[in-house]
């Protein structure tokens, strides 16, 4: 009876529960999505079942209609969440079967249904074991890709902690060396101009003595120098 139902409620385009239905004027309703997309497609604006013309752009909603897939819905989903197993979706039966070319699991009346015509079908239990197969080997190469990475990971963290103490080390030994190198440029700067102030003090002695002595010698001069003019001015040597 519910499987019934479900067919009544479902869109003839697009084989799922009607979502805001319109209803055509020959009385057949669609999802408003699927019929515009189908007269998207199409030359005319037709019914997609009996190819009625429509005497409306813009079909009304099928209220009635909208009202009973949405109570179906709800009651669909509290039976699905009350149950341990899960269900389909549209037919709220067990999922029993995968089908392989939409690669989803499925119920018998989906096996049944125009959505699944040709299809593939498995046991799900069977296609939860191949793929959980699939998945195992596909995990293996991924495990030992993952461990190689951590691996080059290791190497790099330690690289990179070696280049930071390396570079540590070299700061500390190149302030020491130029820690080192002020002090010894400092010591020199002392030493060089220690060295030409004794230098300065000494030159400037020898060049006092040196103006000393000629001084003395200038004052000599100048002592024998006015005492001959004094002399040769008297009147004794003027007569003679």
């Amino acid at each position: 009876m519910a499987s019934r139902l479900e067919e009544d409620l479902c869109c003839p385009v697009c084989h799922d529960i009607y979502k805001d239905p319109v209803l055509l004027s020959c009385s057949h309703s669609f999802c408003k999505a699927c019929l515009q997309s189908w007269w998207t497609e199409k030359p005319t604006k037709d019914c997609p079942v009996c190819e009625t013309p429509s005497s409306r752009k813009h079909p009304p909603c099928n209220l009635v209609l909208k009202n009973l897939c949405e109570a179906f819905l709800l009651e669909r989903d509290q039976r699905a969440s009350a149950g341990s197993e899960l269900l389909c979706s549209l037919h709220s039966e067990k999922l029993k079967l995968f089908c392989l070319d939409h690669q989803q699991p499925v119920c018998l009346v989906c096996r049944d249904s125009k959505k699944h015509t040709n299809h593939k079908f498995r046991p799900i239990d069977e296609a939860a074991q191949d793929h959980r197969e699939e998945l195992q080997k596909s995990l293996k190469p991924l495990q030992e890709k993952l461990e190689l990475f951590n691996k080059v990971k290791g190497n790099c963290d330690e690289t990179a902690e070696h280049i930071k103490v390396q570079a540590r080390r070299t700061e500390r030994q190149i302030k020491e060396e130029f820690k080192k190198l002020h002090q010894f440029l400092q010591e020199e700067e002392e030493a060089r101009i220690t060295a030409l102030r004794e230098e300065e003090e000494q030159k400037s002695r020898t060049m006092k003595e040196k103006t000393e002595a000629l001084s003395r010698e200038i004052a000599a001069l100048s002592d024998t120098i006015r005492a001959i003019e004094k002399e040769q001015n008297t009147p004794e040597r003027k007569n003679q």
